[in-house]
């Protein structure tokens, strides 16, 4: 039964502040990881038209358009790009409450997204710039949702198209809708919307799958470094572990998962199970309904389409809500711990504030990329002592050889910096980068032959590696290609001199 869509202001104020409570600080954080790739894409930094930001970023335009403004109003200051992403996140809690309380009763609606507000699962997503995706993807699908239950159907589907343009996991968008007109027997009036939102599903989703095969570094698709079986496999225990963190929120934090590729078949039988259990309960809005829906939201990036990380809080954020009122509905009396999820979220947030802090958290934690982090902004000496320490437990690790061939290079110790770089290249021959590297030791150590075939192959593998080719240029090397590449406008001086 449909609710009341009565206005409840007082209890829509005290959900902003929940969220403000324990997300606003996270206003005054930094960058972190890929939010440095915005000042190095030219497209972002320039000034010369946003229509070139839609026209050039294949993948998620309308993301992409959003750093794009902030860029241009605040430069490098955080404080811009942390201020709109908690933005968003209050957004995405008044259209939360506008939705659920047309479906559910106030009381249950207004604990479900005090969850969805508060939980510290939502810390990635909301702090971390990059993740901005997550948020406006949200945003405008559930703007889509909010006009689909006041029968502004079509406007829904323009919602959802703009949604899709933020991120392509909206995706799930047209299949929870379905659900939710079966479950209210209304879907003859609303085949039609469904199904034009399914067809521009399907040519936004090709269109990604094309962009993530043809841009370089994109870490998607056939770059994840998974195939789509492993990345599957994988992925029933990652669902089963968001799971769990959304009921027992007090696991740390950590940006890198602790799962790895393998073939985890019992979590997709126990998935498999759960869903149908779910699907057979959906009726009237129950417990399995939501979780069902949960699982719908979450699968478009925790399936088939292998990504880079193999597990993400942040992919959470929109499959969040559902679980958030399964949660609710199955826990009467869970309102009593909302207090104690936002202290959790303010922690988490407060950690988000000073990269140093985070790193050497996340370090304790022991993956490689997190004491690689740490490692480029602590002094040289303890740097060293860091990463040497990580070379005796993890000897195969490209990334901490490499990181040591650049601290040694930038001490003066060229052969020791030659050493690891050759280390690097044998645990990955075809890194671009390391060659890079391993070429500039080696014009320092006054073996320019080398050092000239280094960057020769370098390029061959990768035409667009910056420092291959400022070096190979300053040797005089012929080439022709490059022109093409999106450098940052520093990079393109240095290498054309415009």
């Amino acid at each position: 039964m449909i609710a009341s869509p009565v206005a409840m202001r007082p209890s829509l104020v005290w959900l902003l502040l929940l969220a403000l409570t324990a997300y606003g600080a996270g206003i005054f954080g930094t960058f972190f990881l890929d939010d440095y790739a915005i000042f190095s894409d030219p497209v972002l930094t320039s000034a010369s038209g946003w229509w070139e930001v839609w026209r050039l970023e294949q993948t998620r335009p309308l993301t992409y358009f959003t750093f794009w403004l902030n860029y241009q109003t605040g430069g490098k200051n955080p404080i811009g790009y942390h201020a709109l992403n908690v933005g968003l996140h209050l957004v995405a809690v008044w259209l939360a409450f506008n939705v659920l309380r047309r479906i559910l009763p106030e009381s249950i609606a207004w604990i479900a997204v005090a969850i969805f507000a508060a939980h510290p699962l939502q810390s990635e997503a909301v702090n971390y710039i990059f993740a901005r995706s997550n948020l406006l993807m949200s945003v405008f699908s559930l703007f889509a949702l909010n006009d689909w239950l006041k029968e502004r159907r079509w406007r829904a589907v323009l919602w959802f198209g703009i949604a899709l343009l933020a991120k392509e996991e909206a995706v799930g968008i047209p299949i929870f809708l379905l659900l939710l007109e079966i479950s209210r027997s209304r879907l003859r009036s609303a085949w039609k919307q469904v199904a034009v939102m399914f067809i521009i599903a399907v040519i936004i989703g090709a269109r990604v799958v094309v962009a993530t095969a043809t841009t370089p570094g994109s870490g998607a698709g056939a770059q994840a470094g998974f195939s789509s079986t492993q990345y599957f496999w994988t992925q029933g225990l990652v669902i089963w572990r968001y799971f769990f963190m959304a009921v027992i929120p007090v696991w740390p934090y950590r940006i890198d998962s602790p799962i790895v590729s393998g073939m985890y078949w019992w979590a997709w039988v126990g998935l498999v199970a759960c869903a149908a259990i779910s699907a057979m309960r959906y009726k009237d809005h129950q417990v399995g309904f939501w979780i069902f829906g949960s699982l719908v939201l979450l699968l478009p990036s925790s399936s088939i389409f292998p990504a880079a990380d193999l597990a993400a809080d942040r992919r959470m954020y929109l499959p969040m809500l559902p679980l958030a009122v399964a949660i609710a509905l199955w826990v009467p009396r869970i309102g009593y711990v909302i207090p104690a999820l936002a202290i959790l979220s303010m922690i988490r947030t407060y950690d988000w504030l000073d990269a140093e802090r985070f790193w050497r958290k996340q370090a304790l934690r022991g993956s490689v990329r997190s004491q690689v982090q740490l490692a480029r902004i602590v002094d040289p000496k303890e740097a060293l002592r860091i990463l040497e320490t990580e070379k005796l437990h993890r000897p195969q690790e490209y990334l901490i050889a490499s990181e040591l061939g650049r601290l040694y290079l930038a001490d003066g110790e060229r052969e020791k910096a030659l050493a690891e770089f050759g280390r690097a290249l044998s645990i990955n021959p075809d890194s671009p980068q390391a060659l890079s590297n391993r070429g500039v030791a080696l014009l320092m150590l006054k073996q320019t032959d080398a050092g000239r075939a280094d960057f020769e192959r370098a390029l061959r593998i990768d035409p667009c590696t910056f420092e291959a080719r400022l070096n190979a240029t300053r040797m005089g090397l012929p080439l022709n290609a490059g022109s093409q590449c999106r450098y940052s406008e520093d990079q393109r001086k240095a290498l054309f001199g415009k």
